[in-house]
């Protein structure tokens, strides 16, 4: 039987999400006052040591990224908590925001004490309204309780948090289009370098940690890099905040550790419903890759992927059963990546809308054997030349599939029919 091992879902369903009293009995914030006896560096340091990878997608090392920040002279500098979530099917920071806010907290403040920052932002997910309420009592209570705040636990470290909702654009996920929104701009992607670490939010260093990301910092310092290190794989350690969506018995969000095999996974929370047979998955979003029902021992870590040619992504795993059409989902998703783009580059822009006539033109039984070609080097382009990682990424559904359901592309071809 496959059990979880809950890190960021350590107080999921055991705590008041708004009291400290509740956070603090399951040791919460014994980390922080650990850490204001140590010097800045100590932090960073363990979190290096424990190999902790972005949770938000992109799985770049959170310590090389925090020094960055530490390393880079200001007169301010910012955390922001990227809580955007828009990526559809993922919902596991709306879970940790709205049951556990304190755990985030902790973390934001352990990063802004570990770089020097004094002020931090959560980036909130626009259609999230309704945990909005939840986040704010939970900031005050942590206010009153000097855990926020000016001089907090009477050192002489402050730091303080500001919540802020999006509008509602996909493209805000991405880091640099979150500054540009936090700071009243349209949200879009900026060129890079330079980085957030080095000039982010109003031209200051700033750290931007997905949510989930964050809710692991406050274990690691408290039971230290070590402890992390053991579980999961050597090259991305601890666990994943996995959700399961789609045709799947029991849909929710799971937390086991990095490199548990995504057929365990499956059967564990009792496969596909309603007696129909695997077709395949969609793992790590819209943004991420279909995959068949062969590949379902897939270890479900961010490398493992990477060298299958699955993104890994937010981690979320979208059963697809023997009813689903590939040709009709592919279609709803560069549907949803024509809506979403931000417009600002050409190749995202241009290419969405391309590809998306092609698949919409197979999709209709119209479809010709060179489209298949086409479709490969649009992709392939957009892959490399769009502006940021969300455009770069909008084509892989594409690219999966072509290669995973090559089938499915030819008979609808063929046949002049959906396949």
């Amino acid at each position: 039987m496959l059990n979880e091992n809950r890190i960021v879902l350590r107080n999921v369903g055991r705590v008041n999400p708004v009291s400290v009293e509740d956070y603090c009995i399951r040791n919460g914030y014994s980390a922080l006052r650990t850490a204001l006896d140590l010097p800045p560096q100590a932090i960073i340091h363990d979190v290096e040591q424990s190999g902790l990878r972005g949770r938000g997608g992109a799985a770049f090392p959170t310590g090389k990224k925090w020094q960055f920040a530490a390393n880079t002279d200001a007169d301010i500098k910012y955390v922001i908590c990227n809580a955007d979530e828009g990526e559809p099917g993922t919902n596991k920071d709306r879970i940790i925001l709205s049951k556990d806010p304190h755990s985030v907290f902790e973390g934001m403040a352990l990063a802004a004490y570990a770089v020097g920052a004094s002020k931090g932002y959560i980036y909130l997910r626009y259609e999230y309204t309704n945990i909005v309420p939840v986040i704010e009592e939970a900031l005050a209570n942590a206010r009153a309780a000097n855990y926020l705040g000016d001089r907090i636990l009477g050192s002489d470290f402050s730091f303080d948090i500001t919540l802020v909702s999006g509008g509602g654009a996909y493209v805000c996920g991405e880091e640099t289009a979150l500054i540009e929104s936090i700071e009243g701009y349209r949200g879009e992607p900026r060129f890079k370098p330079p980085y957030p670490g080095v000039s982010g939010l109003y031209g200051k260093p700033t750290v931007v940690n997905n949510a989930e990301t964050l809710a692991n910092i406050p274990e690691i310092i408290r039971r230290g890099p070590d402890w992390f290190r053991s579980i999961g794989v050597p090259n991305c350690p601890g666990t994943k905040a996995f959700t399961l969506c789609g045709n799947i018995a029991e849909p929710g969000v799971y937390e086991y550790p990095m490199g548990t095999n995504l057929r365990d996974i499956f059967e564990a929370h009792g496969g596909v419903k309603d007696g129909h047979d695997l077709l395949g998955f969609m793992l790590g979003g819209q943004s991420g890759s279909l995959i068949n029902s062969n590949q379902i021992d897939l270890p479900m870590d961010i490398d493992s992927c990477a060298k299958n040619d699955v993104i890994f992504g937010t981690g979320t795993i979208m059963v697809i059963d023997d009813f689903s059409d590939i040709l009709d989902i592919v279609e709803n998703i560069m549907t949803f990546f024509v809506h979403e783009s931000c417009g600002k580059c050409t190749p995202c822009r241009e290419g969405n809308k391309r590809i998306l006539d092609i698949v919409r033109r197979i999709n209709a039984g119209h479809g010709k054997m060179e489209d298949l070609d086409t479709l490969g080097e649009l992709s392939s382009t957009m892959y490399i030349a769009a502006l940021c990682g969300l455009g770069q990424a909008s084509p892989v559904a594409v690219m999966s599939s072509l290669r995973n359901f090559r089938g499915t592309y030819i008979k609808a071809i063929e046949r002049g029919v959906r396949g």
